[in-house]
């Protein structure tokens, strides 16, 4: 079992996809709960205890595909102790830890780690690999998309006052995609992927505005810094990540999962798939309104000045 392999596991929405397991243990439902992360669960504990759980939260790798037995033995105690830990920290067996620890690696996991798991074949081999890869992604999230919230989604975008993307670093690729494409669609959407934009555009965000946030892995600071700035305001917040155990998908009032496995940092193949998918939603949503934006777009599309002629 390869850590980078199972992506049908964390490529769902609100829960969606990974079955009972995965809602039970990312319930949003408008609650405002969420997953607590490593280091709050380990408040919970004894200092002993933490100490003792503390190398399975820093090398996660090294444990998600051992037995508790071998966990012990690695831990320098008896499998009991483990199990008294592993509901210590809120999980109802080790098995649902295992789970947990599985998401854990991938958003710890690093682009170095992802080209030393895949040392075995030439170049062109690790190519069609990573179409491959690609492919798995696009059926995870083709699996486990739930359309009705897709679609109650694309009534929130109509409906909100204004729009705010937020995401830095190669998420920058994302969030320049969305809100150009929903420009064009005639909403009021702006972008933010510097800390300090992200944090001046999340401080004046208000009750009926929408705010996406796109990060993956451990979700990029700034991002997520702005994202509960933005709900504190009281906007509508909704994710865009890859794993239930992100900060992301803890602080949004939605989130939406999707898998970005690859050989080589992430793939952003299935999250574009995926914005394809609620952009065509939301434009068929009001299918009249966007007639008419498009037919002036027809115009300009066939005769403006910036396309190329020979």
């Amino acid at each position: 079992m390869d850590v980078h392999a199972p992506v049908e596991q964390i490529g769902s929405v609100k829960g969606e996809g990974a079955g009972v397991q995965m809602e039970n243990l990312h319930s949003r439902n408008g609650s405002g709960d969420y997953v607590l992360s490593f280091e709050q669960r380990l408040g919970s504990l004894s200092k002993k205890r933490r100490q003792l759980i503390r190398p399975i939260q820093e090398h996660p790798r090294e444990y998600v595909l051992l037995p508790i037995r071998d966990v012990a033995r690695k831990l320098g105690t008896d499998p009991a102790t483990v199990l008294r830990i592993v509901r210590g920290l809120g999980f109802s067996s080790f098995r649902d830890f295992k789970t947990y620890l599985h998401d854990l690696s991938i958003a710890s996991a690093t682009s170095l780690e992802g080209m030393r798991s895949h040392a075995d074949a030439d170049s062109r081999s690790h190519g069609l690999k990573a179409l491959e890869q690609d492919i798995r992604n696009l059926h995870a999230l083709r699996n486990t998309l739930d359309m009705k919230k897709v679609g109650a989604l694309a009534k929130r975008i109509h409906e909100a006052r204004r729009i705010l993307v937020l995401g830095g670093d190669l998420a920058i690729s994302l969030v320049h995609f969305l809100e150009y494409r929903l420009t064009g669609l005639g909403f009021a959407v702006s972008s933010a992927i510097t800390p300090g934009h992200s944090t001046n555009a999340a401080r004046h965000c208000r009750k009926n505005d929408l705010v996406f946030a796109i990060s993956f892995r451990r979700g990029l600071r700034q991002t997520v810094e702005a994202l509960q700035e933005a709900r504190a305001n009281g906007a509508y917040c909704v994710g865009i990540t890859d794993t239930f155990i992100s900060p992301i998908a803890r602080f949004s009032d939605e989130c939406f999962l999707v898998p970005v496995e690859a050989h080589l940092s992430n793939s952003y193949a299935a999250p574009m798939s995926f914005m394809n998918v609620l952009l065509t939603v939301c434009a068929h949503y009001r299918r009249a309104r966007t007639l008419r934006i498009l037919k002036k777009v027809d115009h300009e599309q066939r005769h403006g000045f910036r396309w190329y002629r020979e």
